[in-house]
């Protein structure tokens, strides 16, 4: 049984990690993304909460790794204390394409520069993950910025405060701006 100071406290994310939002990616509009950062400037790319897929119920149908005929991010190896032969990305760089049970499909991007170190594979057995859990269980990917750019990595991301504000300035200019 829970006492009320636990049911009080922050979550791990909340506690360790520093949100930071990328709106409208591509120019798509509502398909945002959340970068989580850790203090040892580790990088965790997740869908951010207004995520079209994260909205009005929709299921997924399949999520995909394989960028490109020569380019999939399941192949990617990373070894020793500096991670030598992780893809290298860019904030464009596509990580996955996730299709839902309607046709749509959205590609999820990096939305930082650094090495890829790892992909959640276990949201390929398990999709609904992403939708009950985004900011833990439900990962996209794991990204090592470059040392000397780990300050500048979030330059061009907004605050929690900043996401906020553009969400109820979409709510109050569209009923339902993202769905």
């Amino acid at each position: 049984m829970a006492t009320e100071d636990q049911q009080g406290a922050p979550s791990v994310v909340d506690r360790y990690y520093t949100r930071w939002y990328k709106t409208d990616l591509k120019s798509k509009p509502c398909e945002d993304h959340c970068v989580l950062q850790h203090s040892n400037r580790i990088c965790i790319i997740t869908l951010a909460e207004s995520h079209p897929i994260l909205q009005n119920g929709r299921q997924i149908k399949s999520i995909n790794y394989q960028i490109s005929a020569n380019c999939s991010r399941l192949q990617n190896k990373v070894s020793g204390k500096s991670k030598r032969g992780g893809q290298f990305l860019t904030e464009l760089a596509p990580l996955c394409r996730i299709t839902c049970m309607d046709g749509e499909e959205y590609t999820v991007f990096s939305c930082i520069r650094g090495r890829l170190l790892e992909v959640n594979e276990d949201i390929l057995m398990n999709p609904s993950l992403l939708q009950e859990k985004p900011s833990t269980e439900g990962y996209i990917a794991v990204v090592l910025p470059k040392f000397e750019e780990s300050k500048s990595v979030t330059q061009g991301l907004l605050t929690q405060t900043e996401y906020e504000d553009i969400l109820s300035k979409r709510r109050s200019t569209t009923p339902e701006p993202c769905s």
